[in-house]
């Protein structure tokens, strides 16, 4: 069966109604005007003079009309065209208020500067923005949905070792760079590109363009920072073992020079016996000193990788908290929490912190208070004592920095090595409103 054909439907333009428009206004007066004329006592000659006369003025008033509705309408079309192409210079002669087509070219205008001011600063960011992307040392790459390269900066064409008109629209995989878009960017990366190798770290995000999601990839060298805090450490570590080497062995010295002087002398002193064994026990207990050291240095540098499982925290604190006879220690009372850690390291690390809260309370008579609270995902668990407060918060984490006598300076050092190795935190401050200092712990559940 054969479908209906749709009845065509001529839709007169806007011209059109407009003229018919006219005519319509036009047509009786002009009828009227006619029907007088042939109708009344005038010649032949004066009749078809006054028809042509009103045909001819009627049709110029209906064109000129016309013209003064649709001109403006096509000019207004021109201008929109010109600030949609991004020509914001030309501008609509008559606009001027107390009139509405004036008041409209009057808004197109104030629409065509609005968009000028605007086109001008984004070309001054944009000109800005890649200044600061020329000129940053860290190369700065956007990959598309596909993975194709879409702005590359000079850093990156540096260690691409393209330029940009190479680089442009080539995928990841073709330039070795498939490996930052998926690697874990906690972890530094150790890559070779023809423009540089090292140790990078990889900083991934999103952002939209045209409702189209691109990512944004930022490669910074860290090698030399690496390199930094390596000759850093190692200064700190000679400096540490030379000052106590410089400690211990100095009285030795001493000690076994006048030793051997002593022992030279012929004949030697009545009390030569007690001055040797004097010597020796001093070089004996200067030599235990350093062995300590040395044991404590290698505990510090040999942390094993925390072996994680279920440890209720509760059984953990009041197995602590009773080993410390000193000074009992109040638990607070703490929701029921079970975590996921070394409990050997984490051990190590709530005796250490009871200890120094006990060793402060007991210089003032106070008191030390143990507890824990749940937040968001990780427990926070607080030591706090009633002394006199940390006087010196700079040297806290610093290993083998002590104000104990017969301290070894690593108990902070280590209980924070422990805490970073469980991928939580470990802070100590002075508390707020009271006295003494709160050490304060988290750790992920």
């Amino acid at each position: 069966m054969t479908p209906p054909r749709k009845k065509l439907r001529h839709r007169l333009t806007f011209e059109g109604h407009i003229t018919w428009l006219i005519i319509g206004a036009a047509a009786p007066a002009a009828v009227v005007a006619l029907a007088l004329l042939w109708f009344g006592d005038y010649t032949p000659k004066v009749q078809w003079t006054l028809t042509l006369l009103i045909g001819g003025c009627g049709l110029g008033f209906i064109i000129s009309a016309r013209e003064h509705v649709i001109r403006p309408l096509q000019t207004m079309t021109n201008l929109l065209a010109a600030l949609r192409e991004g020509d914001y210079s030309i501008r609509a002669r008559g606009a001027r208020i107390d009139d509405a087509l004036g008041e409209v070219l009057l808004e197109i205008n104030s629409l065509g500067e609005t968009l000028r001011t605007q086109r001008l600063g984004a070309f001054e960011a944009t000109a800005l923005l890649r200044t600061i992307m020329a000129e940053i040392d860290v190369a700065v790459f956007t990959f598309d949905m596909e993975r194709r390269l879409r702005l590359v900066n000079r850093a990156g064409e540096n260690l691409l070792g393209r330029s940009i008109d190479k680089l442009l629209n080539r995928k990841a995989s073709e330039l070795n760079l498939n490996i930052v878009l998926e690697a874990d960017q906690d972890v530094p990366l150790t890559l070779t590109f023809p423009g540089g190798t090292g140790r990078w770290g990889v900083r991934r995000s999103a952002f939209r363009e045209r409702g189209l999601p691109h990512e944004l990839v930022v490669l910074t060298d860290l090698s030399r920072t690496l390199r930094e805090e390596e000759r850093n450490a190692w200064q700190r570590i000679v400096r540490v073992l030379g000052h106590e080497l410089n400690n211990s062995l100095a009285p030795i010295k001493s000690i076994a020079g006048s030793l051997e002087s002593l022992l030279r002398r012929d004949p030697p002193p009545p009390d030569w016996r007690d001055d040797a064994r004097s010597g020796l026990n001093v070089i004996a207990t200067r030599a235990e000193s350093l062995s300590r050291f040395m044991q404590a240095y290698a505990r510090l540098a040999r942390l094993p990788a925390p072996q994680k499982e279920p440890v209720n925290l509760e059984e953990l604190v009041r197995r602590i908290v009773s080993l410390e006879t000193r000074l009992p220690a109040r638990i607070a009372t703490s929701p029921p929490v079970t975590i996921h850690a070394d409990a050997a390291q984490l051990e190590q690390l709530l005796i250490n912190l009871l200890h120094n809260a006990v060793d402060a309370s007991l210089e003032t008579g106070g008191g030390v208070v143990v507890g824990w609270r749940e937040i968001s995902d990780c427990v926070e668990l607080y030591v706090r004592d009633e002394g006199h407060g940390i006087m010196n918060p700079t040297n806290l984490f610093v290993p083998f920095f002590t104000t104990k006598p017969g301290g070894s300076g690593i108990g902070l050092a280590l209980s924070r090595q422990i805490a970073e190795a469980h991928g939580g935190t470990l802070s100590l401050a002075n508390r707020t409103g009271a006295r003494g200092c709160e050490a304060l712990l988290r750790i992920p559940e």
